[in-house]
């Protein structure tokens, strides 16, 4: 997936960490990567921009100044259940932020809740994906999709 972002560049009010330009990517519509303004904005380490959110922080901060566009490509293999709905495989996640690789094959822990530890929960095998409104004028252009699978080219023989 790639797609393109930007946080505002008048701060409200006092507004800071959580409460500035905050966003996410809900993959399969739980799994949360994370959106926010984190240039020169602390915030809790796993709840920064490119974050799984509450689970892992990316390995770096490559944010660019508010208001100006912000690129996120991410590789994502869905988790897999068997017929009972158990676990076979976790989710996966890759991702690139402005070109710099922030998560490397993280193996995703579960789904992206603020109040508990992830866990899982069988699902379909496909699922929207979802932005977040978090009221913050987060605006987001340029989205596209590729779908691995679809996209393999068989070799001839």
């Amino acid at each position: 997936m790639h797609v393109e972002w930007s946080s505002p560049v008048e701060k409200q009010g006092r507004r800071k960490s959580q409460a500035l330009g905050n966003s996410g990517i809900f993959l399969m519509g739980i799994y949360e990567f994370q959106v926010l303004n984190s240039y020169q904005n602390p915030t809790y380490f796993d709840g920064q921009a490119g974050a799984i959110y509450k689970q892992v922080p990316p390995a770096v901060n490559a944010m660019r100044p508010p208001g100006q566009w912000n690129s996120y490509d991410i590789f994502w293999t869905a988790p897999r259940f068997d017929d009972d709905g158990e676990l076979l495989s976790p989710a996966y996640i890759t991702a690139l932020h402005n070109g710099v690789l922030i998560q490397n094959h993280f193996e995703v822990k579960g789904d992206t809740p603020y109040t508990r530890p992830p866990s899982y929960k069988a699902h379909a095998p496909r699922g929207p994906i979802k932005l977040q409104d978090h009221r913050s004028p987060v605006r987001f252009r340029n989205i596209w999709v590729r779908d691995y699978q679809s996209a393999q080219v068989k070799q001839p023989n």
